[in-house]
């Protein structure tokens, strides 16, 4: 959950976010040096008159600055090309959701279960009790069990939506006609909001979406009790 004037990213609750979070941290590093080694040759340059001949035309220094920015790119391509492959990896879920976005309102289908399904539409300001977040919380929340390996098919009924989870690095594009899948383990149980990321109408900042993560044998009891009451 983040926190007011919160200037990172949101604690990870998945390996896969986890390892977005040390390449932001490795990418911003690079950026930081680069920044700095940049702004104090412009201040050099400014603040003195001195000047070196060897400088201005050697080709030892331009041979290093053509090949160490190719460096660098490949100093960041390599782990960002290795954490794409792994959020793309889907193997052997235990698990598979359909969410589907509506003007403006989701709803869950689990797969694995002849009549399990919902919509999900935020609780009005004025219907929260004492502890719950305004504009995040769901009247009912996508319920699963922590470490297992998901599969969220994700799609849309009408417009553009996107099914976005910052806590999991979970973020899919819900396009009309187009089943997308992502994929992703819970570390720890928990609850994890998150927003519709796509701009998709009035009520765009409306649909909240609630990932609740429970301890497997909590996940089959409310499964359950969902169907008994289907």
């Amino acid at each position: 959950m983040a926190h007011p004037s919160q200037l990172g990213l949101q604690d990870a609750a998945s390996p896969v976010m986890e390892e977005l979070i040390h390449f932001h941290d490795h990418a911003l590093m690079i950026v930081f040096l680069i920044s700095t080694l940049v702004l104090y040759i412009i201040v050099a340059m400014v603040s003195t008159k001195l000047t070196n001949k060897y400088i201005l035309d050697s080709q030892e220094i331009e041979i290093i600055w053509t090949i160490l920015p190719a460096v660098i790119l490949i100093l960041i391509a390599l782990p960002s090309l290795r954490i794409l492959y792994l959020m793309d990896e889907i193997n052997d879920p235990h698990l598979t959701i359909k969410a589907m976005g509506h003007q403006w309102y989701w709803s869950y289908e689990y797969t694995d279960y002849e009549e399990l399904g919902f919509d999900s539409y935020m609780i009005p300001t004025q219907d929260l009790t004492p502890g719950q977040f305004r504009l995040l919380e769901a009247d009912h929340r996508m319920v699963i069990p922590v470490d297992s390996p998901i599969r969220v098919l994700v799609s849309a009924e009408d417009v553009l939506h996107s099914w976005a989870v910052p806590a999991l690095g979970v973020k899919m594009d819900a396009v009309p006609g187009r089943l997308n899948q992502t994929a992703f383990i819970t570390a720890r149980p928990g609850v994890f909001y998150g927003q519709c990321s796509e701009i998709c109408g009035a009520n765009h900042s409306f649909m909240p979406i609630v990932v609740e993560v429970v301890p497997l044998e909590h996940f089959e009891n409310w499964s359950s009790l969902m169907m008994e009451d289907a």
